[in-house]
């Protein structure tokens, strides 16, 4: 299993505005975008930036049997678009958050209408998310998410 780079979420220096990788945070919030391995059902977790650290504060889904895979407590709504979120009563912060990639779940980083892809082309990546200072900007438009 290859190591990916870190993906930093971070304050641009001298830009003003929070951005992951570059990538802008709207309302302070990003997402990791993916398709789920049990369900292949297009799934997202959402996430706060506070500071040096970001919070896990909701799971989305199309199927709602992705928010019962994960057997956290919290309030389970229906969004107009038919997809299911999960908002958690205990929500998770982080200052480094491990994840593992592939080609199959195709974690991405998502913030501001652009996407990071966070997998590798084969095979398995580590990847880990931190906050730290970038100027950088990367990502791509976000295509549409299915399941394979």
């Amino acid at each position: 299993m290859a190591l990916a780079a870190v993906a930093a979420l971070c304050a641009g220096a001298g830009a003003g505005r929070l951005t992951v990788n570059g990538l802008p945070v709207v309302s302070g919030a990003f997402s990791i975008r993916y398709v789920h391995s049990i369900y292949r059902a297009p799934s997202a977790e959402v996430f706060t930036v506070e500071g040096r650290r970001f919070t896990m504060r909701a799971v989305v889904s199309a199927n709602e049997s992705v928010l019962d895979y994960y057997a956290l407590d919290g309030t389970r709504t229906r969004a107009s678009d038919g997809t299911w979120v999960l908002r958690l009563a205990a929500p998770a912060t982080y200052e480094e958050l491990s994840l593992l990639t592939t080609p199959i779940g195709r974690r991405t980083l998502v913030s501001g209408g652009r996407c990071l892809p966070l997998y590798p082309a084969s095979g398995a990546a580590e990847v880990r998310l931190a906050v730290e200072p970038r100027l950088a900007v990367r990502g791509e438009p976000c295509p549409r998410l299915t399941a394979s």
